[in-house]
């Protein structure tokens, strides 16, 4: 693409990011429009991709450019108060009921103990910004297609209260039961904000926001697995049959961008996005929802064949 249109489009992204402000709560326009974000995008050339073009008359192999950059598939939002997403065009698909009420913190008996037992409650939404994504990748070349649905539900705690609120069968799991297994932390385990395991809304966690952010990294980290024990739709390809000249997500890991970031969209918008855990401020809110943009890499090439042959990507992997 040409550096001129590169630059324009950059320039545009940020212009509606900064736009958006800061605030609480969120609606359908602002998450739209924070997908305008070159930084969350980082948009690479990787490789070439060789397919067997046919005619009737003879054959012949054809390459493509192989790219790879992130897509916007969900906003994952964690809160406290049953019913109230941040993200307030959705916040109907999770009522309360009558197996799902209430959330926030339990108190301490000393106001110097800081040890809280933090409940958050967390809807994993497909992202709205699906078209309007998609015209701003093709900006910078070919854009690959993410497999989040605007607008779909893919997990809704409050219709997995079993394994949300009580921990069942995770509680038993190995990854729960032994310490460090499976952590949210930098440094090793010097700086822990959280266990990935059981994956539910019940935390000891002094900081919300970090709280919050594991709670995100939990739901995460089912919808992008197959046959877990919760109440829930995997935000993979409903085919699984892979047909060449594409590469999507696999599974969300703790502490590992190469598998999906995170792109803050409440209580403040950001530009930029990371893993958890990330150095970068986090600014506490005052009700104590949040919401992010869950980025996810695909690779993908244009198909020029009949038939996928193998890519070659710069770094010497090949692929199949």
């Amino acid at each position: 693409m040409r550096p001129a249109l590169r630059k324009k489009l950059r320039n545009l992204g940020w212009l509606f990011l900064a736009s958006s402000g800061s605030a609480q709560a969120i609606d359908s326009a602002t998450v739209t429009t924070s997908a305008l974000s070159p930084e969350c995008l980082e948009y690479r050339v990787v490789g070439i991709c060789y397919w067997l073009f046919c005619t009737i008359y003879d054959c012949e192999i054809r390459t493509s450019v192989k790219v790879r950059h992130y897509v916007p598939d969900a906003v994952v939002s964690s809160y406290n108060n049953t019913g109230q997403n941040p993200w307030t065009d959705v916040s109907f698909m999770s009522p309360e009921s009558d197996d799902a009420r209430h959330g926030s913190d339990a108190p301490t008996s000393e106001p110097h103990e800081n040890n809280l037992a933090k409940f958050k409650n967390a809807d994993v939404i497909g992202h709205p910004a699906t078209l309007v994504f998609s015209q701003f990748a093709q900006g910078f070349g070919y854009s690959c297609e993410g497999v989040g649905q605007l607008f779909s539900p893919y997990l809704l705690s409050v219709f997995d209260s079993i394994a949300w609120r009580h921990y069942l069968p995770e509680m038993f799991y190995p990854e729960a039961l032994i310490p460090g297994r499976r952590e949210v932390s930098s440094v090793g385990l010097l700086d822990t904000w959280g266990s990935v395991y059981p994956r539910g809304g019940f935390l000891h966690q002094s900081d919300d926001y970090k709280a919050a952010a594991v709670v995100a990294q939990r739901a995460g980290d089912v919808v992008t697995r197959r046959w877990q024990p919760h109440v829930y739709r995997p935000l993979l390809p409903s085919n699984q049959i892979n047909t060449g000249g594409s590469w999507p997500a696999g599974p969300l890991v703790e502490g590992d961008a190469s598998t999906g970031k995170w792109q803050e969209l409440a209580p403040s918008v950001s530009a930029t996005c990371a893993a958890f855990p990330n150095a970068a401020a986090r600014p506490e809110a005052i009700d104590g929802a949040y919401a992010w943009a869950l980025w996810r890499p695909y690779s993908c090439c244009r198909r020029e064949g009949q038939v996928f042959l193998f890519s070659v990507d710069f770094d010497g992997g090949i692929s199949r």
